[in-house]
């Protein structure tokens, strides 16, 4: 397969696509779909794209389906990414907890790749824990797929992943040499579960939450499907909880169910009262 194919392959693996795991993918992102899967389609000698829709619809669970859907999910991620949402967490989530003298709080990490941001949001409780919050804290932490979920649970690292967003500090508190690449300490993983979860499907199996971390997806997804999202994200979340959404990312023309909440260091919504 090279980067050249038709109009009517590329539209109909968008449908595919979209369909599958609800991604949107744009009118100009023909190279993006030849780099990641001309590998797959040579293994499986499949020779155009349109033979490859064909394939996958013949199938709803196959393996070359749930291949091509590993290759199509955006993995990029990195520590603390935009920093903010991590003192929001801090400063304002847990603080307003705290105030509550909750027992115990669940999180949610929507989309959590290979496992930066959840692992992150557990080093930043165990910071918060020195200052006595007096509750304990659970993260679920969910992607679609599987492939990435395994190597999250792993929690190993090489250099160059440590190096994007993570002091030198943190690594010294919370990482061990592991060979050549370094390992999320035990303390830190055991707060993190992890779960393959489609978004497009439901949720209830995961329970209620405290706040919700979905950040820098739905930017994928149509409007249509943003909506569903976040409605179900509003159904899973208990009384007053919190939404972090990413810094491009708003709620405001696809659900009327939270509202905005500007701490010192930037936004996050909290859902209405019923």
């Amino acid at each position: 397969m090279t980067a050249s194919f038709s109009p009517d392959e590329y539209k109909n693996f968008q449908i595919f696509l979209e369909k599958a795991c609800g991604i949107v993918l744009g009118a100009n992102k023909h190279y993006l779909v030849s780099s990641r899967l001309n590998r797959l389609m040579k293994e499986s000698n499949i020779l155009t794209l349109q033979d490859l829709v064909n394939a996958l619809n013949k199938s709803i669970n196959s393996a070359l389906r749930t291949k091509v859907i590993e290759a199509m999910t955006t993995n990029e991620t990195l520590w603390f990414r935009d920093t903010y949402p991590f003192q929001v967490l801090s400063q304002t989530i847990f603080e307003d907890y705290k105030q509550q003298k909750k027992n115990s709080i669940r999180i949610w990490s929507a989309a959590c790749s290979s496992g930066q941001e959840p692992y992150s949001i557990s080093m930043i409780t165990d910071e918060h824990s020195k200052k006595a919050m007096g509750f304990k804290v659970d993260i679920v932490a969910t992607d679609i797929s599987q492939e990435i979920l395994n190597a999250a649970k792993m929690a190993k690292y090489d250099a160059l992943a440590l190096a994007r967003g993570l002091s030198e500090e943190r690594k010294r508190l919370y990482f061990s040499p592991v060979g050549d690449q370094w390992q999320v300490n035990a303390n830190i993983r055991s707060r993190v579960n992890f779960r393959e979860v489609n978004l497009l499907q439901s949720y209830s199996a995961l329970g209620k939450f405290d706040a919700i971390f979905c950040r820098n997806v739905l930017i994928y997804f149509s409007a249509e499907s943003k909506t569903d999202i976040l409605n179900r994200m509003a159904d899973a979340l208990n009384p007053r909880g919190f939404l972090m959404l990413g810094a491009s990312e708003s709620i405001a023309q696809y659900c009327d169910r939270f509202e905005m909440v500007r701490a010192s260091t930037g936004v996050v919504y909290r859902l209405k009262h019923a």
